[in-house]
């Protein structure tokens, strides 16, 4: 196996790993290792079609069905469909945070690949918590945030655009079909590497005991912190292209540069652990149960 680093902070090509047979465990062991340390792993023209993505995806733990409410590929349970005309997912965000124990891992496969454009950027949130200045560092440590799915209820800006249409209300319509709310710790502690991470994104909508204005102003400043340049690696996908993510301490950005053109990519993720904070207190989940989505919690 040849690790071709990407970037300085995140991101690695991944060589000489035929990711569509089984794997043994030593090579298993040894994606780990490469996924702990530049959290998030490139194959190339991988070969793989959804039952060969979720075999892969399977070698580092039990799945998680596509998405507690969005429907699945047809046929595929596992298989989330990420399509550009379906919504397009252009802000940064880690995988289902709303719910106690998020995805540890995430892998996404390219199908369909507009000509031109829809990258796919990826964040390192351990980098972004290491920039920031040691006072604000220790504020962090002390902070935790609701996140939710429910846009519209949770968060400072809650009315609806007028520009809004008929099909994007009825995506949100399935996408809040079940309401949930998680308190998760803005630093995470990641249970493998020890390393601290910002847990924000798109679905943190409010921190714990900060009025509104306050909550939001900070929730911003972390977040810029995430997305600075030096943190990120951008994907640009090729047909059969796989990417393997941490989802516990990476946030991700689908680029909406692609004009009209089809652009559909197929995830699969793996079930997780519950959030742990740097004093070692763990999530808790406010409303809505998940168990139809995911395995419960290992601890």
């Amino acid at each position: 196996m040849e690790v071709r680093r990407l970037t300085g902070r995140i991101g690695a090509e991944i060589h000489g790993v035929d990711v569509a047979a089984p794997l043994d465990s030593d090579t298993v062991a040894a994606l780990r290792v490469a996924l702990s340390e530049h959290k998030a792993l490139v194959f190339a023209d991988t070969g793989l079609d959804d039952a060969g993505q979720q075999r892969f995806a399977a070698q580092f733990g039990p799945l998680t069905t596509a998405h507690p409410t969005v429907a699945p590929v047809d046929g595929q349970p596992n298989v989330m469909p990420v399509d550009g005309e379906g919504g397009r997912s252009n802000h940064w965000h880690t995988d289902v945070t709303f719910i106690v124990n998020p995805p540890q891992a995430s892998t996404l496969r390219a199908v369909v690949v507009p000509a031109y454009g829809g990258e796919t950027l990826i964040a390192n949130t351990a980098a972004a918590y290491r920039d920031l200045p040691a006072a604000l560092r220790a504020f962090a440590d002390t902070l935790w945030a609701v996140h939710s799915n429910d846009a519209i209820s949770d968060t400072v800006d809650s009315a609806v655009p007028d520009t809004v249409d008929s099909a994007a209300l009825a995506r949100r319509a399935e996408f809040v079909r079940i309401r949930y709310r998680t308190v998760h710790p803005v630093v995470r502690v990641h249970p493998l590497t020890g390393e601290r991470g910002l847990f924000l994104g798109t679905w943190a909508r409010r921190i714990v005991g900060l009025p509104a204005g306050e909550s939001h102003g900070v929730l911003r400043l972390l977040q810029s912190a995430v997305s600075r340049p030096e943190n990120v690696v951008r994907c640009r996908w090729s047909p059969g292209q796989l990417v393997l993510f941490d989802n516990r301490i990476t946030q991700h950005y689908a680029v909406d540069n692609y004009d009209d053109q089809p652009r559909r990519l197929h995830r699969v993720t793996v079930a997780g652990d519950v959030p742990v904070g740097v004093d070692g207190t763990s999530s808790r989940a406010l409303e809505g149960d998940a168990s139809h989505y995911t395995p419960a919690p290992a601890n």
